[in-house]
């Protein structure tokens, strides 16, 4: 019975996979992004910057996990970033990174690159893994200036990358999005299962391995 396990302490990525279908186990991978940033070569793309991200998440997990889960089971790690002017964003540093950000992507529009890494563990041993991102194209609204007080004010932006969410507070400021919209949340599950499909490991089997109770 393989083990779902989700690298990341997202709620949402969290509330995506349970509304479809697969109860994760959920282990915080503590990865220190900056660091792992700046061993990347300055001219890495956005696929390669968030994918790097998604990997080193997941392959801090493989050390903390139990030798039952390590028997059998598949690590995710994810990694989300907004590209927008030619700069990558992840999560604001404070609220007034924040303010600013939003003032300037007001009635614009960004591509959010959400990378995943997929690790199988047999016997506690990597058998395979696998990494890509998706890009979804997001168009922003024009929050008044007492909404978005408001928003930056209730913390969210901070948590969350390019400082926006689909699925929670700021799903209100957002016009469009062209693409998977579990991406955006920051689970693209399109991806992680044609990932999963590339070594045959079946969405029906990990429903059965994995069922929300």
């Amino acid at each position: 019975m393989t083990r779902f396990v989700l690298a990341s302490a997202s709620p949402g990525r969290r509330k995506v996979l349970r509304q479809a279908g697969i109860d994760p186990l959920v282990i915080v991978s503590g990865v220190d992004e900056d660091a792992v940033m700046e061993t990347l070569d300055p001219s890495a793309t956005p696929t390669e910057v968030t994918t790097a991200l998604a990997l080193a998440k997941a392959e801090a997990v493989l050390g903390l996990l139990d030798a039952a889960v390590a028997a059998d089971c598949v690590v995710i790690g994810c990694d989300s970033m907004l590209y927008r002017d030619g700069q990558l964003r992840g999560k604001p540093a404070n609220a007034d990174e924040a303010l600013l950000a939003w003032q300037e992507m007001a009635g614009t529009s960004g591509e959010l690159f959400t990378a995943h890494s997929v690790i199988r563990l047999q016997d506690k041993a990597i058998t395979w893994r696998a990494a890509d991102a998706t890009v979804t194209a997001v168009r922003f609204g024009h929050p008044s200036p007492a909404d978005l007080n408001a928003y930056v004010g209730s913390g969210e932006p901070m948590a969350v990358a390019g400082g926006f969410t689909l699925d929670g507070l700021g799903g209100w400021f957002v016009d469009a999005v062209d693409g998977d919209p579990s991406s955006v949340i920051g689970i693209g599950l399109p991806l992680i299962r044609r990932l999963l499909d590339e070594k045959g490991i079946s969405i029906a089997d990990l429903w059965t391995a994995n069922p929300v109770t």
